[in-house]
């Protein structure tokens, strides 16, 4: 059987345009298949119409957060929760082409364990954005060494993978980046981004840096390194300054140059709180992580938990 994992934030007027077009895709390509959906502590009438649709239809299954957890914990949470030989993961908006599911199911029963949905284009996104998206993947694309440019999470993992990740306890954990790291025979489905079907997207512009930060502090050490390199840029211009001070002094020319040293001090000391705020943040996320706490916490779900 596939589950098809859907999280949900705020999503009351697709779901049910979502379970319709997912639930007659797979119906008419015979594929035995559960709709799990998410919800990641809606403040509208999602769990509601999720209800409501799970009453309706015995391929719906509910999952409801006790508060907002963020999209990576609704990916783990559904894969906990998933009852079937393989899973899809989703976004509940359709910007992820829906048929593209089956062609997905039939690599799987060829042997992939790892079908990997693969962007041809980004849909209508501002250069700004573009931009930011490009720096973000080139980042995670050196950490985790492949190219992640294309990456979503529109993905299908076989339960084989799905167990391996489901065996990693780490909280701060990169759905996207992860499930390309375990390796497992894999292969590519690629699709067009598309528009939303209803409704407005839930991340904001502060809600998508913190997305990026944390998911790039959680799978590379690369900001500390930036630190180290702008260490030795500080040490080089330093010594710049001494050698031209100390020239200055054997020829006689030496001036008081107050300015200078005011620049340096202002530039070493931003430098010194920088390097340090970068290792206070990976401080949060090791005590973070010591603390043990789970990724989420389910309230409720429209069936019968499995003792």
């Amino acid at each position: 059987m596939l589950s098809v994992i859907i999280p949900a934030y705020n999503e009351e007027e697709i779901i049910p345009k979502a379970v319709s077009t997912i639930d007659g895709i797979l119906n008419d390509a015979n594929i035995a298949h559960e709709l799990l959906f998410i919800n990641d502590g809606s403040k509208d009438r999602t769990w509601e119409i999720i209800e409501e649709a799970a009453s309706q239809n015995k391929n719906v299954k509910g999952v409801c957060f006790s508060r907002n957890f963020g999209k990576e914990s609704a990916v783990f949470a559904g894969l906990s929760q998933a009852t079937g030989d393989c899973c899809v993961v989703i976004d509940c908006d359709l910007q992820h082409p829906p048929e593209k599911i089956v062609e997905m199911y039939r690599l799987w029963e060829q042997g992939y364990e790892i079908v990997e949905g693969v962007k041809t284009s980004r849909g209508t996104e501002s250069a700004l954005h573009k931009f930011a998206a490009k720096s973000f993947y080139a980042i995670m694309s050196d950490a985790v060494g492949f190219d992640m440019s294309r990456a979503s999470d529109f993905k299908l993992l076989d339960r084989k993978a799905i167990n391996v990740l489901l065996n990693m306890r780490e909280k701060n954990a990169f759905f996207r980046a992860l499930s390309s790291w375990i390796g497992f025979k894999s292969t590519e489905v690629e699709y067009d981004v598309r528009e939303r079907e209803a409704g407005t997207s839930k991340w904001s512009t502060r809600s998508l840096i913190k997305y990026a930060v944390t998911n790039i502090s959680s799978f590379t050490s690369a900001p500390m390194q930036i630190v180290t390199i702008l260490g030795f840029l500080v040490f080089f211009v330093g010594l710049t300054f001494s050698i031209e001070a100390l020239v200055q002094y054997f020829l006689g020319s030496a001036r008081a140059g107050f300015t200078t040293v005011i620049i340096l001090q202002c530039f070493t000391s931003s430098v010194i709180m920088m390097g340090l705020g970068v290792i206070g943040f990976y401080i949060s996320k090791i005590y973070d992580e010591v603390k043990g706490r789970p990724k989420f916490i389910i309230d409720r779900t429209t069936y019968e938990k499995e003792v």
